[in-house]
Parts: C-alpha cells; sequence; structure tokens
C-alpha cells in the first residue's frame, strides 16, 4: 500500500496545479462572474454588465425616444443612399451592356 502514496500524491498536485491554471484564465473569470450574480438581483446584474460594456442602463424616456427617433432618421437616410447609389451602377451596367461590342 505504501508504493500508492507517491503515486497519488503526484496525481494529486497536478490536479490542483492545473485547476489552478485553468482557473487563472478566461474560464475562470468568467465563472467568478456567473458567481458573483447569484448575489444579485436581476437588475443589479444587467446594470453591472451594461457598465462593463460602457452602456447606461435606465434613464429619461424622452431623451431614449429622441436618441431612437434620430437613429431611424439617420437609418432611412442610409437607405435612401444606398437606394440612389444601387440605381447608378445599375445604370452604368445597363449601358455598359448596351453598348455596342468594339
Amino acid at each position: 500500500m505504501q508504493e500508492w502514496v507517491p503515486a497519488v500524491t503526484m496525481l494529486g498536485l497536478a490536479l490542483i496545479i492545473g485547476t489552478a491554471l485553468v482557473l487563472r484564465g478566461p474560464m475562470g473569470k468568467a465563472l467568478a462572474e456567473w458567481i458573483r450574480g447569484w448575489s444579485k438581483t436581476d437588475e443589479q446584474w444587467l446594470a453591472f454588465k451594461a457598465a462593463k460594456q460602457g452602456v447606461t442602463l435606465g434613464g429619461d424616456p424622452e431623451r431614449l425616444r429622441a436618441e431612437m427617433d434620430e437613429l431611424r432618421h439617420r437609418l432611412t437616410e442610409v437607405e435612401e443612399r444606398l437606394d440612389f447609389t444601387e440605381r447608378l451602377l445599375s445604370k452604368t451596367r445597363d449601358s455598359e451592356r448596351l453598348a455596342p461590342p468594339r
């Protein structure tokens, strides 16, 4: 029975060192955030995650509506420009196709 003690000890040390290395990396950070979330309410957890990404939650609803309207307006302008560009490119291609061969 004495001959197994060094092997079990080495296996245990390898397991502990491997676990420590894994938990120090991104996997450990993700696990820590997950565990940290257990003690917070959903709203606090979402605010924490949003703040980490540089986003503020809540705020003035009128400001958010105004920002949404501005974004809709900008998206409409971008769509119009895209349509114009597509029409312009298709006209150029049509004239190239219709041109007599040289």
